[in-house]
């Protein structure tokens, strides 16, 4: 089993308790010191656990080197843990002020900083329009590029007073259900960790990768994502590549978004190789 987004080890736990002695897990993560925590959870269990320091779209040259053959099951939940967004070396959350980095992996060189602060301005309305789906991403560029000129745009509270100074209500208008920031930080962060290529080139392994009857399963949480894993799947299954387990894809139940609201937003879409 490849868990390729180990984080903190909670997926590969519970399906390390279901390999046994025969079974091997390997677990990649860019985020090292994810790996620490995840190496720590998963010390007890039965099975072989390798974890290596990897973004998935290596997976391919990651199972290689270790010389493994056909994976039966592939896991990417493509979320962030709760400790990465209050990592403030990470620099991903809005609602504490951090160093305006988002670099998951600190080998890459362009911070959310930099983009930011360099970036034209029809260029920065295009990434946030792009990534982040915004409606508002002229605006949003617009202002982000006049802050700049007077300061640089260095921390995340930074960015997140000029998104929202941006999307300032008028009076007596209803709080919208997402916090203002959202999307342009999403849009940051998908940019500066490419995170869509990525995905792609994930995808692309995987039915290479794949035994026969072997399961690949992704949780994503925004459209972005969630759309580029159903045309994938969906075109494999057309050519009989793939068969589709989840339709449509599986969604939290009322009870688990209460228990974890983050979790509101994910989507679990299932295929298996023929």
């Amino acid at each position: 089993m490849v868990d390729a987004t180990v984080g903190h080890g909670g997926h590969s736990f519970l399906f390390g308790q279901h390999l046994g002695l025969g079974g091997t897990l390997v677990g990649l993560d860019c985020d090292s010191r994810s790996l620490e925590r995840a190496r720590i959870r998963l010390a007890g269990l039965a099975c072989k656990v390798i974890l290596v320091k990897s973004n998935f779209s290596e997976i391919a040259e990651v199972l290689g080197s270790l010389g493994r053959g056909p994976i039966d099951v592939l896991l990417a939940d493509l979320g962030f843990c709760s400790g990465q967004l209050l990592d403030a070396d990470l620099g991903l959350s809005f609602r504490e002020d951090m160093p305006l980095d988002m670099r998951i992996d600190k080998s890459l060189t362009t911070t959310a900083a930099d983009i930011v602060n360099t970036t034209d301005e029809k260029s920065l309305a295009d990434l946030i329009y792009r990534f982040g789906q915004d409606r508002a991403s002229r605006r949003i560029a617009r202002f982000i590029v006049k802050r700049r000129q007077r300061e640089r745009i260095t921390t995340t509270r930074q960015l997140a007073e000029v998104v929202c100074g941006a999307l300032s209500r008028p009076k007596g208008k209803r709080k919208p259900r997402k916090h203002p920031a959202t999307r342009t930080f999403q849009a940051l962060r998908i940019a500066v960790n490419h995170e869509l290529d990525n995905l792609e080139r994930l995808l692309a392994a995987a039915p290479v990768l794949l035994g026969t009857d072997g399961i690949v399963a992704v949780i994503s949480f925004h459209s972005l994502e969630d759309g580029t894993v159903k045309r994938d799947f969906k075109k494999r299954a057309a050519e009989g590549v793939y068969r589709l387990r989840t339709k449509k894809p599986i969604v939290p139940s009322a009870a688990e978004i209460a228990e974890n609201h983050r979790a509101r937003s994910a989507k679990l879409r299932i295929a298996q190789k023929n």
